[in-house]
């Protein structure tokens, strides 16, 4: 397999349609996730899926086919189960005389060829296909709604409407009638298949109302009866490892899942509402936390500002913005980056959302009395060369990483404010005296998440001179051949008009005269102009950028980092 996806890669680079360097970055990750090599290519938009398909076609002679185009009938996708189909990226289209037709985002997958092989008694002739268009048409032939909405008519006979106490024995027996246990896990499913980050469970009135987050915006999915409403919050609630008899405390716990072959955590969290227990579940991609600067969003120049700033010995860089900012995959990444052989990397996270290889990694735990203070103070004596505080939450926690950060430490931490120059007077009022913050922190970046639009609907058009206004673009920065982007809408995208998220920053580097103004006690918008003039690049400007060079949409912008006029 190795070999035949470097031959991929030379074929591409022959062709002309990748650089020396984006198949570096691409053979990289694949050898960190044992992903297709051209799969990676098109996810990371180096390739197009003509490039890929045509570089196959070269390669071993195998044909592709377009998915959209295709109607499957429902007998033929009945040729493989559910769980194979997602397993392997694999989707039967058709079946002529003995040989089923399969097209496949990994047509080099001899295991999976060979297991629909035994499992149909056909031949298996391979066509492909880009991963997300089997995985659309996937989601079509078994959609996770109408797998919810079967579940919820197959329970048609368990509990009613009235207000009645379930007891604890009821709900236990409840929870594992097949109805309910497929009705949540196509929740589930229907959940990482969509993209999403959180799904939503809320009590209403009159039912049980589900959304999912999908790239920082909630839509509603379905509505589930009310009468299943303490079976399903049970069922959740058994496999997160919680107490199905306390309903009014709130709980936290977790699920491990195995969906469409990724291993996935859902960190689950219980809060007691006027109508019912509401339950909130976090998921986490073990194999999606992005560890290349590259992938981030960074501008080049701030790419090389922070590259220069995790290079130091020791000194502390901190990661700023609202919850859901990227700021963990911020740290996650600049910890990656500097992880060796030779170093010693120790965190301290609430929770540990990755499991980073060659990372000493540990865990608040409030029952136990471990708070950041306290974990951190155990770090110091593990000999560390690396130290990462989850967050700093009060002062004692932020005068250990500084002192951490004086004795020759490189600290990484994060701070909830609205961008980098505020995070140094956050230091001050918590109390951390400003000679002290002044000789520690190296740098702070600050941080959002903007929606990229959809590259299978992405089309331009000439913007408006009053929307260029509302931008703050001057004048003599427009052209008459100015161009953004926007999405129309289609089925990759589930008719959202965006797919993903890059991030958008500025990076404030602590120069001599920013030290001065911090021991001075002045405000966040001197030290944020002083740090302009000195260079660095407001979050609104690199989210300009992306606007100008197509990425997302003006919108998008105002909507994320609210566009003022200074």
């Amino acid at each position: 397999m190795k070999l035949q996806a470097k031959k991929l890669g030379q074929i591409l680079l022959a062709r002309g349609v990748v650089s020396d360097g984006d198949l570096e970055k691409a053979l990289a990750e694949q050898q960190q996730t044992k992903g297709f090599l051209g799969q990676i290519l098109l996810r990371r938009g180096v390739i197009k899926k003509r490039d890929l398909a045509e570089a196959l076609q070269d390669q071993l002679g195998v044909p592709s086919v377009e998915l959209s185009d295709v109607a499957i009938p429902a007998e033929v996708a009945a040729y493989l189960p559910e769980n194979m189909v997602r397993s392997y990226r694999a989707v039967p289209f058709e079946v002529d005389g003995g040989v089923m037709n399969v097209a496949m985002a990994d047509p080099l997958n001899l295991t999976a060829i060979e297991s629909m092989r035994l499992v149909t008694g056909m031949d298996v002739r391979t066509f492909f296909a880009p991963e997300e268009d089997v995985l659309l048409t996937t989601n079509k032939l078994f959609d996770g709604r109408v797998a919810a909405y079967k579940a919820i008519e197959d329970t048609s006979a368990m509990g009613d409407d009235s207000e009645e106490p379930i007891t604890v024995t009821e709900l236990e027996r409840m929870v594992e009638d097949a109805p309910v246990v497929r009705l949540v896990d196509s929740i589930v499913q229907g959940a990482v298949t969509g993209s999403a980050s959180d799904i939503h469970v809320e009590p209403r009135e009159h039912g049980v109302r589900v959304r999912y987050r999908v790239d920082g915006i909630l839509y509603d999915m379905m509505q589930i009866p009310k009468r299943l409403q303490s079976a399903v919050i049970s069922r959740i609630k058994i496999m997160a490892g919680m107490n199905i008899a306390e309903r009014r405390l709130p709980q936290d716990g977790r699920i491990s899942v195995g969906v469409n072959g990724g291993d996935y955590d859902l960190r689950v969290s219980t809060l007691l509402t006027v109508f019912g227990e509401k339950v909130v579940m976090r998921i986490l991609d073990k194999s999606s936390v992005l560890l290349q600067l590259e992938d981030l969003g960074f501008l080049k120049e701030q790419q090389r500002l922070v590259e220069s700033l995790i290079s130091r010995p020791y000194g502390m860089l901190l990661a700023t913005g609202p919850t859901g900012s990227g700021k963990t995959t911020a740290l996650y990444t600049a910890l990656n980056r500097v992880n060796s052989e030779d170093r010693n990397i120790v965190t301290v996270e609430d929770p540990v959302e990755y499991q980073l290889v060659g990372i000493n990694q540990s865990q608040v735990n409030t029952a136990a009395n471990i708070t950041f203070a306290r974990g951190l103070r155990a770090i110091l004596r593990q000999d560390p060369d690396v130290i990462m505080v989850g967050e700093i939450r009060d002062l004692e926690t932020a005068e250990i990483a500084v002192q951490a950060a004086l004795t020759g430490h490189l600290v990484f931490s994060s701070l909830h404010t609205n961008d980098a120059a505020s995070a140094l007077p956050r230091l001050l009022d918590m109390g951390v005296e400003p000679f002290l913050i002044a000789s520690s922190v190296i740098g702070v970046i600050g941080q959002r998440l903007v929606r990229v639009v959809c590259r299978d609907c992405k089309t331009s058009y000439k913007p408006a001179p009053e929307l260029l206004d509302d931008l703050g673009i001057p004048d003599d920065q427009r052209s008459d051949d100015m161009m953004f982007s926007q999405g129309e809408g289609c089925p990759t995208c589930a008719n959202r008009s965006y797919r993903g998220r890059t991030g958008v920053f500025e990076v404030l580097r602590m120069t001599d005269g920013i030290k001065r103004l911090v021991m001075a006690g002045q405000s966040a918008i001197e030290i944020r102009d002083a740090a302009v003039a000195d260079g660095m690049v407001l979050m609104r400007q690199a989210g300009l950028d992306k606007v100008l060079d197509g990425t997302t949409t003006p919108e998008e912008l105002i909507r994320v980092i609210h566009v003022e006029e200074d």
